[in-house]
């Protein structure tokens, strides 16, 4: 555990929910409370075709297909990279295969995991604090 960025969290308060609770074991809750979102720096193939819309891979054309076939071959994808262009073009930029993939480059964490300290327990809070 990193005490010192523990405690510089504790003093900052929560970006988005502010104060810490002044009881460890409340503190400690909040902090590994699943409650922000971070971008995913790579996507499997599998993550990117679970997202695409069957009817809309339907009215792709064949030479379509094939750049998203190439696409997911690449072995881990940079979903914010070239590829990710490349998908909105294919698809569309407003079609429900481009909102699920927007959804899915993006993971659910908490503000611990965000500050890379794992989870947080009372007993971390408390020695922060002191």
């Amino acid at each position: 555990m990193n005490i010192a960025a523990l405690k510089a969290e504790l003093l900052a308060g929560h970006p988005g929910t502010g104060a810490y609770d002044d009881d460890a074991a409340v503190a400690a809750g909040q902090l590994n409370a699943v409650n922000r979102t971070r971008n995913k720096t790579s996507m499997t193939g599998s993550e990117i075709i679970n997202a695409v819309v069957p009817s809309e891979w339907n009215a792709l054309t064949d030479a379509e297909r094939q750049t998203v076939w190439n696409i997911l071959h690449l072995g881990d994808v940079n979903p914010f990279g070239v590829e990710a262009t490349l998908l909105t073009s294919t698809f569309g930029a407003g079609s429900a295969t481009i909102t699920a993939l927007a959804a899915a480059r993006k993971d659910d964490v908490s503000r611990a995991d965000e500050l890379g300290l794992g989870t947080v327990y009372p007993g971390h809070v408390e020695n922060a604090r002191m």
